[in-house]
């Protein structure tokens, strides 16, 4: 018996984007849930390839975004926090919703001032991208805040409570590997700030 031929591999092409995976037709649209930070949606959509109905759960959400905030002798401000969906604390950097009206860059500053009582002296994007497409219509919009400075303790109201942390950025690669930081979007947004590191002054090498 003679073996199977092996699947034909296709190269990436950016200009072919979509030309074998083409856009579902959407039928209709409705509500299942509104909630304070989330909305709950069913479409109905159209199958290009044979032409079938099927429904999909979409959660709407706002823009979030999340900082990895420097000092200027190299130390990350993280946070501590308790995070409900997975019943644990989490070392995290500085993130949450774009409120409406409110651009990205204004909700990081922000966001920032609110969960360390930090302020930066530069505030730039690092990147955008899709937390979950599958199931998720936002972006998550990264920033990198440098030569910041301690101003107050933090002030929460409401349900929020965080531990400001400070983390040499060394050991950042090392909290990752070993699972201490395991939030995805926090990884992401390091994950982003080393190609900016590395596009600026080459490959980091190491010993």
């Amino acid at each position: 018996m003679s073996e199977p031929d092996p699947p034909t591999v296709v190269t990436f092409d950016a200009a072919r984007l979509g030309a074998e995976t083409p856009p579902w037709e959407l039928v209709r649209s409705e509500h299942l849930a509104r909630c304070r930070i989330l909305n709950l949606r069913r479409d109905l959509s159209i199958d290009p390839r044979d032409g079938r109905q099927h429904d999909f759960y979409v959660i709407e959400a706002p823009d979030w975004i999340n900082v990895i905030p420097l000092t200027a002798d190299g130390q990350v401000v993280m946070i501590e926090q308790y995070r409900h969906g997975s019943g644990e604390v989490t070392l995290e950097i500085p993130g949450g919703m774009v409120d409406e009206g409110e651009e990205a860059h204004e909700a990081a500053v922000r966001e920032l001032w609110e969960e360390t009582g930090y302020r930066s002296g530069r505030m730039s994007l690092l990147g955008k991208s899709r937390p979950n497409p599958a199931i998720q219509n936002n972006w998550l919009h990264a920033f990198l805040a440098e030569d910041c400075t301690f101003e107050q303790i933090p002030i929460f109201d409401g349900s929020e409570h965080t531990a400001v942390r400070l983390v040499p950025l060394g050991d950042i690669p090392q909290l990752i590997a070993t699972g201490m930081i395991n939030h995805a979007l926090v990884i992401v947004a390091f994950h982003e700030f080393s190609l900016q590191v590395t596009k600026e002054f080459g490959p980091v090498r190491t010993k």
